[in-house]
């Protein structure tokens, strides 16, 4: 028996307020805080902050502050991505259909209690552990909770899992175990809500910081043979191992993304859209094809009934009688369902009794094609056309569809629904009574978002259930080039055959969950980056397949819980300004990279120049966080979140870097050398005065590389200038104020420094443009 309400608040109240708090949406608090402060950068510069502090200068212990800076502004901003993240997935979060002595409701899941009764339908999520009371082809996806690819039946007295989906059919079952004591629960914990796993940008960047730990480790050993081999004291030691080491980790690449990628959530979430992985805004970007369903994406998700069609010697209202006996009787609603309820129920309503209860049913399933009940007066099938009509009803139904109608037959038989094994069989001996045909409106935005995937060179794919005249109209209607049309039955069972298949058709329309699956999967073998569109439990094996699934809002709950971006106010028009967000991160992000690998390629130049002899380290770890925050912490910081064109795409990303930062950094390293050396030998002006001239060479050449990568076009140029020039006057407030001017170790710029430091920058910036590094000299493409 139902529980009552007063049953319920009673066990609820009694479970105490920790037992009923929501689910975590995405990371942990704690989670972030690892992320942030337990990198191997961070116990790199930790371990040689401590070092420097205990044996050398506390000054020259800057660095700690840029490594405070970078842990709480990545905090920081994942935390507000967090909270914004959070508030849009409380729109989406799972719910229940609870049963009680009052009457159905939805509820949260933490209003749930042990002994409630649940009723199930095709989409919903299995919430709380329960044991089966009734059911109806019962099949679940536990895939989430078992690894299980494949949908299981389920029957009465059976036990469901938390976490599984409904796949086919309905059922009522008891609570048995809820929250923390649920299945899910005990064995996946937090990461059955966070799935975080690497994009191709975070793999790349990885590689580099693989290759930085690298050089640390090789190009440190180096240098701390050289440091001991000549007897240097304590003090020049630290300060130069510090200086050598610190400077060949590129320490805010990883803030940099993540900075990225939690204001990139944070933008996208003002849009409406739930990002569930930080990277997935990255993945839409690098999409070159776009998988869609055309109900919910092209078209409006909900239907109407525009008319019907009654089979020769069926009265009409005969045919309405059926629809209404068919309607009332149905436990499992799709949104075909809901449509004829709405015209032919009683007010609409779903509670309105059968006139005659249901002996047996069985629920649609997109791979059936049909559904049916079984009353006294006969069994009615509800399925397509094709399935159960023909002659003229055939012929107007066809019609219907070319039009860009979706249509529906009712047909009626003597014979009874076979119940036996897991997969029903269609009754024979249908005599048709009629067809329902049914309109769907193009959505308002449709037509300019399909312009936009065009010219933008997005390959665009629907992939649908409904017949493919009806498919192939509605995606002409929105502007989809329809080159190839095709049923899913023509799908070639040759894996090769299959990858030919998908990348020519355009169309496909009474394709089954598996074909949409299969088509997707195709696609990706063939190289292409797929992204995948859908709302309903028939897209759901596509969505996994897909390399980034993109759910509607409106949706099913299992299609929401398993992509990767969900559309809250499913609409689909979002999308173009995601893509747009996301190409401009990953522009961003490949170009300021550059600038933390120069500097490291920049630093293992010194080291085997100069850190290997007995000349004096030219660069103390002050001028380093100095030089190090004007060239490359502030502007990539502003470089990062601003607008920008051209290439996007991560492919080569490690030898574009490479093939950019080895050589400024070389040059840069050049320039410095070659200064430093000259002011100690040729001018004799003391240690001090030589490191204020290398110190000035790396800031002048360290801006010049800035516009050298970022001066683009006339208006982006004279921002990027400015910039640099604000940036070179705080260098020379620095240079000229006593407190600050002695803080950071530098002379005081007599004529023989600033002549020296302004030609050996001459010279530097000259050698760079010979090589290539000029600024507006390499237009970027438009996007």
């Amino acid at each position: 028996m139902p529980l009552d309400e007063a049953t319920a608040q009673g066990r609820l109240a009694a479970r105490g307020r920790a037992a009923r708090r929501r689910p975590p949406t995405s990371r942990s608090y704690a989670s972030i805080v690892r992320a942030n402060v337990f990198t191997l950068v961070n116990l790199i510069l930790a371990s040689f902050g401590a070092v420097t502090i205990v044996f050398g200068d506390v000054r020259d212990a800057l660095f700690l502050g840029i490594l405070v800076a970078n842990v709480a502004i990545g905090i920081t901003q994942e935390v507000r991505a967090k909270r914004a993240l959070d508030r849009l997935a409380l729109l989406v979060a799972p719910t229940a259909l609870v049963v009680r002595t009052e009457g159905e409701r939805r509820v949260d899941v933490g209003e749930l209690v042990e002994g409630d009764t649940v009723r199930l339908a095709p989409g919903d999520q299995v919430v709380a552990d329960a044991r089966v009371l009734s059911a109806d082809g019962l099949r679940l996806d536990e895939s989430v909770v078992t690894g299980e690819s494949e949908p299981v039946a389920r029957g009465e007295g059976d036990e469901l899992r938390s976490g599984a989906f409904v796949v086919e059919g309905t059922a009522q079952a008891e609570v048995v175990a809820v929250g923390p004591h649920s299945y899910a629960e005990r064995l996946l914990g937090e990461a059955r809500s966070f799935r975080h796993p690497r994009s191709p940008l975070e793999l790349a960047v990885d590689r580099v910081l693989v290759a930085s730990v690298a050089l640390v480790l090789s190009f440190g050993a180096l240098l701390g043979y050289a440091l001991w081999h000549r007897h240097a004291g304590k003090h020049d030691a630290v300060a130069t191992a510090t200086a050598g080491v610190i400077s060949l980790v590129p320490e805010g690449l990883v803030l940099l993304m993540s900075l990225t990628f939690a204001v990139g959530a944070i933008k996208i979430a003002r849009r409406g859209v739930l990002t569930q992985q930080l990277n997935a805004i990255e993945s839409l970007a690098s999409a070159d094809v776009v998988c869609m369903d055309k109900t919910g994406t092209l078209t409006e998700a909900a239907l109407r009934v525009a008319e019907i069609l009654p089979a020769s010697g069926t009265a009409r209202a005969d045919l309405e009688a059926a629809l209404r006996s068919y309607a009332a009787a149905s436990a499992s609603r799709n949104g075909t369902l809901e449509a004829i309820a709405a015209a032919y129920e009683q007010d609409g309503a779903r509670s309105a009794p059968a006139s005659e209860p249901p002996l047996a049913q069985v629920a649609f399933a997109s791979r059936r094609r049909w559904s049916a009940v079984q009353l006294e007066a006969g069994t009615l099938v509800l399925g397509a056309p094709e399935l159960l009509t023909g002659g003229e009803l055939a012929a107007a139904a066809a019609e219907r569809q070319r039009d860009g109608r979706r249509v529906v037959a009712l047909a009626r038989t003597a014979e009874p629904l076979d119940g036996d094994g897991d997969e029903p069989r269609l009754p024979g001996d249908l005599r048709p009574l009629g067809v329902v045909v049914l309109s769907e409106r193009l959505r308002d935005e449709a037509r300019a978002t399909v312009e936009y995937f065009r010219a933008q060179g997005v390959a665009l794919k629907v992939l649908s259930g409904d017949a493919p005249a009806t498919v192939a109209a509605i995606a002409a209607d929105a502007g989809i080039d329809v080159r190839r049309l095709a049923s899913g039955d023509e799908l070639p069972e040759d894996p090769g055959e299959l990858e030919a298949f998908a990348e020519e058709v355009t169309v496909v329309g009474r394709v089954s969950p598996e074909g949409k699956r299969e088509l997707v999967a195709a696609l990706a073998r063939r190289g292409h980056h797929v992204a995948m569109v859908g709302d309903g439990v028939n897209d759901v094996p596509a969505l996994k397949a897909a390399r980034l699934a993109i759910a509607q809002g409106g949706g099913v709950q299992i299609a929401r819980s398993v992509a990767d971006l969900v559309l809250v106010d499913g609409d689909f028009a979002a999308v173009p300004a995601l893509i747009a967000e996301g190409r401009q991160m990953l522009r961003n992000l490949m170009r300021v990279s550059k600038l933390y690998v120069a500097k490291s390629s920049f630093a293992a130049f010194l080291i085997l120049t100069i850190g290997i002899t007995d000349t004096a380290y030219p660069l103390l770890p002050r001028h380093y966080s100095l030089a190090a925050a004007v060239t490359i912490g502030v502007p990539t910081f502003f470089l990062a979140l601003a607008p920008s064109s051209g290439p996007w795409r991560p492919d080569g990303f490690v030898r574009e870097v490479g093939r950019f930062a080895v050589p400024a950094g070389t040059l840069v390293g050049v320039g410095v050398v070659a200064s430093h050396l000259f002011a100690l030998h040729d001018l004799d002006l003391p240690l001090q005065a030589g490191r204020t001239v290398a110190t000035t060479v790396l800031v002048v050449a360290g801006l010049y590389l800035v516009l050298a990568l970022e001066a683009h076009g006339r208006r982006r140029s004279l921002a990027i200038s400015i910039m640099c020039l604000v940036l070179a006057g705080v260098y020379v407030v620095a240079l000229s104020l006593p407190p600050t001017r002695t803080f950071f170790d530098l002379a005081v710029p007599s004529p023989a420094i600033v002549a020296t430091a302004l030609a050996a920058s001459l010279v530097s910036g000259a050698a760079l443009a010979a090589a290539g590094f000029t600024p507006g000299g390499d237009e970027p493409p438009p996007e």
